[in-house]
């Protein structure tokens, strides 16, 4: 936009530049409608105007009224709006994109003061990243001369909107003055017609209600070319005073609408009065402008009432205009200790966003801390705006400064703790594992390495801390209390178990198995399963009745011919179909299934160094001897991978 159109679109809205956010958008200037000393001055249709200088007057009134109800419209109209404040906060995308929208509007005088406020706001904007990335060219080595900034698709978003806005105001003043034009053309008219009345012989009644007519025809047509105003309104004048001397109203008539006036102007006294009582100053005063038009529109009082009803109007305005400076100089005052107050917390702001906090709790405290300033700025009221803006800018970079600050802390921190969780559900499931183990020495020894564990790995997410150690407290406690109370009986227990696991020895011996292998490996597997079962016994008869009982199974086995993988792996088979119904049975299986498949895989590394070295052997006495130690070692070596690999394939299948 250029600096001549910039100037057109702001001069109805330059009034509130001064003004914070919060504050009725007005100049803080008064805008006083000259006032007449007399109420000769004020626009009537008297029969007594005469003064060919007082019409003069009376013209240049009219124009000024004509100025001053558009100006107040737009403040009315921007009021409702969003003020300067909320478009310097936009960026110049959304800047462009609220242009984008605004211009599709078809009555484009809408928006005359909102196109200003964007503009604006563009322009600084545009003009702060020039500056920033001139400065950072510079900065970088390069001279200011050479700096050549590319094309901007923002700036030629932005310049086609408001090309848009451009042509469309030139169609609408266009259209405007095409209306003026026929505006013109009825008053012209309406300026024959009262002609006409004035050489008509009619009769009284019927002349003066064509006159009244026509008197409000003309009020209500809109507005005219400016330079056509003193001419239309000087003729208008002209032909009022001689229809009065034309026809000669009687002086009752003439009475009666002097009091029907007199009466208006009351009514108008009144409502002036009554803003007294307003509490907004600004709204007050701009209504009292709407009371002065509609004043001048009312027509002439009784001679003896003139001067006392204006007098009355005049000394409203007075004391309206009076209480309307003494505010604006109040607010003055305050907007200056308004400033000193923000830069207080500007300062309190950015102490605060400076801080090194390491902890949960210090960046809690100091959140309160910076929500209480805010909190305090709102209550603040308005500085004068160039210095309101600068404070809320740098008001507002501190909290944010500390805000994306407390924002990194914090997404660390839940990295950190879902780590944490992690690692602490898995000391759990350890926990599990082993909470109904009777190995008590070696699972003290663990359950205390997982506390401990537990204890140097830091906080998890606050929704999951309480339910994640009570889970690994309960495996932990279960053991304990399980192990407090074997130990409380476990004399008892002992005994028992020496009595039961003797009883079995003897009845492995005395069974009499079939011929049916499978079905006997069966009943020898159900033997050994009974013997993993029961517990322990006195300690100086465990390895004679370990020995006894392998004896006694060993002794069925050769006597029922059963081969030598199902001997090796009979034990084995019996001690995991125990454990596989067992908690952890999972991750025990697994552990097992690994060694298993590591020593197959080294066993089998051997063989093949075994078998490489042989043929480095001669062919003599002790060559052959040693040949021969390796060959049994290869054999017997495969017969293990021969078993390890049926443990194997009996693991993968067990449920």
């Amino acid at each position: 936009m250029e600096d001549k159109e910039l100037q057109d679109l702001g001069s109805s809205i330059n009034l509130s530049m001064n003004q914070d956010m919060k504050n009725e958008n007005v100049e803080t200037s008064d805008v006083k409608i000259d006032q007449p000393t007399t109420e000769d001055e004020i626009i009537e249709i008297p029969s007594e105007l005469s003064s060919k200088k007082l019409k003069s007057q009376e013209s240049d009134v009219i124009a000024s009224i004509t100025e001053t109800k558009q100006l107040i419209s737009d403040i009315e109209k921007l009021q409702e709006k969003k003020t300067e404040q909320d478009y310097i906060s936009m960026s110049r995308e959304q800047l462009t994109e609220l242009l984008e929208e605004i211009v599709k509007v078809e009555d484009i005088s809408s928006i005359k003061a909102e196109v200003a406020f964007i503009k604006v706001a563009f322009i600084k904007k545009e003009k702060e990243e020039k500056e920033s990335f001139l400065n950072k060219f510079i900065e970088e080595g390069g001279k200011k001369e050479d700096y050549n900034p590319a094309p901007d698709k923002i700036t030629e978003r932005f310049n086609i909107a408001f090309g848009i806005y451009k042509e469309k105001k030139t169609r609408f003043n266009e259209d405007l003055e095409k209306q003026k034009q026929k505006n013109l053309a009825s008053k012209i008219k309406i300026l024959d017609d009262l002609k006409h009345l004035v050489e008509s012989e009619e009769e009284l009644k019927k002349t003066y209600d064509a006159f009244k007519t026509l008197q409000e025809q003309w009020k209500e047509i809109g507005l005219v070319p400016k330079t056509e105003i003193n001419n239309l309104w000087q003729n208008y004048n002209f032909l009022v005073e001689k229809f009065f001397d034309k026809v000669k109203i009687n002086k009752e008539l003439k009475d009666l609408d002097l009091k029907k006036n007199l009466e208006a102007k009351m009514v108008l006294c009144e409502k002036a009065e009554e803003l007294l009582l307003e509490t907004s100053v600004v709204r007050s005063f701009a209504q009292l402008q709407k009371y002065h038009e509609m004043w001048r529109e009312i027509g002439p009082v009784l001679q003896d009432k003139k001067d006392e009803i204006w007098e009355r109007f005049r000394n409203v305005t007075d004391k309206i205009n009076e209480r309307r400076r003494e505010y604006y100089e109040k607010l003055r005052e305050e907007q200056e200790k308004n400033i000193e107050t923000k830069a207080a917390l500007c300062e309190k702001a950015e102490q605060v966003a400076e801080l090194v906090i390491s902890t949960t709790k210090e960046w809690q405290d100091q959140t309160v801390v910076l929500n209480e300033m805010l909190k305090a700025w709102k209550t603040i009221g308005a500085a004068p705006k160039k210095q309101n803006d600068e404070l809320w800018i740098r008001f507002k970079t501190a909290v944010d400064n500390f805000f994306e600050n407390k924002k990194e802390f914090y997404g660390k921190l839940k990295d950190e703790q879902i780590n944490n969780y992690n690692e602490k559900l898995n000391l759990c499931l350890q926990a599990e594992a082993v909470k109904t183990s009777q190995d008590w020495k070696n699972t003290t020894m663990e359950l205390i390495r997982l506390q401990q564990e537990w204890k140097k790995i830091g906080s998890v997410p606050k929704k999951y801390s309480d339910k994640i150690w009570m889970r690994f407290r309960a495996a932990c406690d279960e053991f304990f209390s399980a192990k407090s109370s074997y130990f409380s009986n476990i004399g008892s227990m002992e005994e028992e178990n020496l009595k039961l696991k003797k009883e079995l020895i003897q009845q492995v011996k005395d069974y009499q198995f079939g011929t049916d292998n499978n079905e006997n490996l069966t009943i020898i597997k159900d033997f050994q399963r009974k013997w993993m079962e029961m517990g322990h016994v006195p300690i100086k008869y465990k390895n004679e009745l370990q020995q006894e009982f392998r004896d006694a199974i060993n002794a069925n086995l050769d006597k029922l011919q059963i081969s030598t993988i199902e001997k090796n792996t009979i034990g084995f088979k019996s001690k995991f179909e125990t454990i596989a119904h067992s908690p952890g049975a999972e991750q025990a299986i697994y552990k097992e299934k690994s060694f298993i498949v590591t020593k197959i895989n080294a066993m089998k590394n051997d063989i093949k160094l075994w078998e490489n070295n042989i043929g480095f052997f001669a062919n003599s006495k002790k060559a052959n001897v040693l040949k021969e130690e390796f060959l049994n070692k290869i054999e017997k070596a495969k017969q293990d991978i021969i078993v390890l690999e049926e443990k194997l394939k009996f693991l993968r299948e067990v449920k």
